[in-house]
This record gives C-alpha cells, structure tokens and sequence, in this order.
C-alpha cells in the first residue's frame, strides 16, 4: 500500500518514542495498527464489490448477447411464410353435392 522502507519505519519509531513517550506509543502503535486494519479491509470489500458488480453486468451483457444470437422468431418468420399464404388466400368454391337416390350411388 505504501512504500515504506525499514530506514523510514525506524525513524518514525524514533520520532514517536521522542513525541509520545515510552508509555503512550505501544498504545498508539496498536491502535495505528487496528485503524490501517479496518481500512485495509474496507477498501478490499468495495474493491470485491466492485469487481462483483462487473461481473455480473459482463454476464448480464453475454447473455443478452446469446439470447439475441439463438432468438429464432426471424428463421419462424421465413418457415411460416409459405405455410400461411395458401391460408391468407380465399378459398375456393366448394363443389356442388351430387343428387343421390338414397342408397348413396348417384343418380344419372
């Protein structure tokens, strides 16, 4: 997170030792600790989220992408077209019904 060498650490020990004390420092260094901690921490859960969010809107994309991809109204479309022409079309007249004589054979 920050670039600290071992040089610049001991003389912020020095310079703590020298402003705060022998007896307030170990508190101060413990509650430094505990506070880099709990914002280290923090800042990796919205980092996390974050990257969760991406995620799933990449995967939301992808797959409105293939639902696009493999949608077959359009190849319906074209199968059906020749099927519902004959069906938009009149029909023609129907025949006229032969007389009979009752037996159903046709009378001449």
């Amino acid at each position: 997170m920050f670039d600290i060498g071992i040089g610049e650490l001991g003389l912020i020990a020095v310079v703590g030792l020298l402003v705060l004390g022998p007896e307030r420092l170990p508190r101060v260094a413990r509650t430094t600790g505990v506070l880099l901690r709990k914002a280290r921490n923090s800042w990796q859960s919205v980092r996390a989220d974050i990257e969760r969010e991406l995620a799933a809107e990449d995967l939301k994309q992808t797959m409105r992408q293939a639902a696009a991809a493999a949608d077959p109204s359009a190849d319906l479309r074209r199968a059906v077209e020749p099927l519902a022409e004959p069906v938009r079309a009149p029909a023609p007249p129907a025949p006229s019904p032969t007389p009979t004589d009752g037996s159903g054979h046709e009378q001449h």
